[in-house]
């Protein structure tokens, strides 16, 4: 199986990553920074004696996501399945106080890098006859809070392109699966709070949130089923998380 994951360098991408390689797959990871991409293709050749090829792209330039995927060899063009899992939230505040800037990051990795990255891949896939898209999503696709506005929205265009996906790819046999995580410890809550590590650590404080391993296992699971199942949409949350604002602390 050959397997793309966007956003690849670091938490549930680069996890995911690691979980294909342990079981013999071959792998493209996908994402901006090279010092990272290079430190994770050498990392999980040398562990698992995988084919790990680094892509660096940015999921927010539409040109250079066509130029370097068509720029990719016949084989490797051959994507059994790719992740789509570049993703960020970026603030948290009133829709009235809100960072244009935040705004415009969100939506062109969470939306318009999916759209980008998919438009391609399908192509091939469809040229291929077979593949499966997993996209990674989040509880705040499901559901709004207080302050999470424009993320909430980009995460619901998220979950309504899973099933406009399944739909429009039925005729080609091309799966399609949306995994939708509720709290995971990763660099997210850093980014959102623009590199503020003491504020983020108190998102997760006093509770136990998934892990990316938790979300990787949940993927590869999804993949592996048979050819004629196909797993729509998973919501996955901490046992200690009833809803995204619901946390159970101690």
């Amino acid at each position: 199986m050959l397997v793309l994951i966007t956003g690849a360098t670091s938490g549930i991408g680069r996890s995911t990553a690691e979980l294909f390689a342990s079981h013999g797959h071959n792998i493209i990871i996908a994402g901006r920074r090279h010092e990272r991409l290079t430190e994770v293709k050498k990392t999980l050749e040398s562990k698992y004696a995988v084919k790990v090829i680094a892509l660096r792209l940015d999921v927010r330039n539409h040109e250079e996501v066509e130029s370097v995927i068509n720029s990719m060899t016949p084989e490797l063009k051959k994507i059994d399945v790719l992740v789509n899992n570049a993703g960020l939230a970026a603030g948290l505040s009133a829709i009235q106080d809100g960072d244009i800037g935040h705004w415009e990051r969100m939506i062109d990795t969470n939306l318009k890098g999916l759209l980008y990255v998919t438009r391609v891949v399908s192509n091939l896939m469809i040229a291929n006859k077979k593949g499966h898209i997993i996209n990674i999503g989040s509880v705040a696709g499901k559901e709004v809070y207080a302050n999470g506005n424009v993320y909430c929205a980009t995460k619901h265009a998220v979950d309504a392109l899973n099933k406009g996906m399944r739909i429009d790819l039925l005729p080609y046999g091309i799966k399609v699966t949306a995994v939708n995580p509720g709290m995971v410890e990763t660099e997210f809550s850093v980014v959102r709070f623009d590199g503020d590590e003491e504020r983020a650590k108190k998102v997760y404080m006093g509770m136990q949130p998934l892990t990316p391993e938790d979300i990787a296992e949940t993927i590869y699971w999804a993949a592996l089923r048979p050819a004629h199942v196909n797993i729509n949409d998973i919501v996955i949350m901490p046992a200690m998380q009833a809803s995204a604002t619901n946390v159970l602390r101690k």
